[in-house]
């Protein structure tokens, strides 16, 4: 769609709210000639992307806003060599993250984002009678991932493709879902997101290891890194529940998120 045609559907919209809500006008108006509006006129049932879309933006970022952050550019699979480099453990210490997982033999993990699979190779091994479903958006990534199975004789992790908009997972069959230095960079964090709550067992957590972006001294671009704040904001709005924050990294936020089980909510 034109950027004319999204303004023309845009002052559509806010005559529509206007007619039945005058004090959405200002706040449409506002907003009218960056993006097409953010939020639905409810009172005439329309629904609207939750995104925003600025001309002017950083060089590291796509333009795309979520939440007031923007979505920052994916790293591709010819980056596959920095995912596997020597130095990563110890400048963020992998192992220590899978060993915070507290992993059970029996679980479905889903390694979202997984790359080249350098954290499902590391989780694969303790899980004696559960599996890891590595996701990536990239057919390279997960021919990678495929070498590395035959290579290593590992036999548990399965490749997963996934869509900009769909992990395309089955519902409610894994009891975790992983995402390491990924979820800044989802096009679509708020759909692929309702998929990861979709695919969990209830009672099913989120863990997110982000750079923190609360630290200027930490040596990644702003883009690339999050704040613990925006992240629970975020994974609100998908009606996960902020459980933990592990601080026990050199530079990045381990956050656990969890599905509300139904019980849960029968007793709020």
């Amino acid at each position: 769609m034109s950027n004319f045609l999204h303004f023309i559907v845009t002052l559509a919209v806010i005559l529509s709210c206007s007619l039945l809500n005058p004090s959405l006008t200002a706040q449409a108006a506002t907003s009218a000639m960056s993006t097409m509006i953010t939020e639905p006129c409810r009172s005439v049932g329309y629904a609207y992307a939750v995104y925003e879309q600025r001309l002017i933006h950083s060089p590291d970022g796509i333009g795309k806003y979520y939440m007031g952050r923007e979505i920052a550019q994916v790293m591709g699979y010819t980056g596959a060599g920095w995912l596997e480099r020597p130095s990563r453990e110890g400048e963020e210490q992998p192992s220590k993250v899978v060993s915070l997982l507290n992993l059970k033999p029996n679980d479905v993990v889903a390694d979202i984002g997984a790359g080249t699979g350098y954290l499902s190779f590391r989780i694969a091994p303790l899980l004696t009678t559960g599996k890891v479903l590595a996701v990536d958006v990239q057919p390279e990534m997960l021919e990678i991932i495929g070498l590395f199975k035959k290579e290593k004789n590992i036999t548990n992790v399965e490749p997963i493709l996934a869509t900009f908009t769909d992990p395309n997972l089955p519902s409610e069959s894994i009891d975790l879902a992983l995402m390491v230095d990924a979820y800044h960079e989802l096009e679509y964090p708020q759909e692929v997101m309702q998929g990861v709550v979709k695919a969990l067992k209830p009672g099913g957590k989120v863990v997110l290891v982000e750079y923190r972006g609360e630290n200027p001294f930490i040596m990644i671009k702003r883009l690339h890194k999050m704040t613990q704040k925006q992240a629970r904001k975020e994974m609100q709005a998908v009606g996960l529940v902020w459980r933990e924050t592990k601080n026990l990294l050199p530079q990045q936020h381990l956050m656990i998120f969890e599905k509300p089980d139904s019980s849960d909510l029968l007793t709020k």
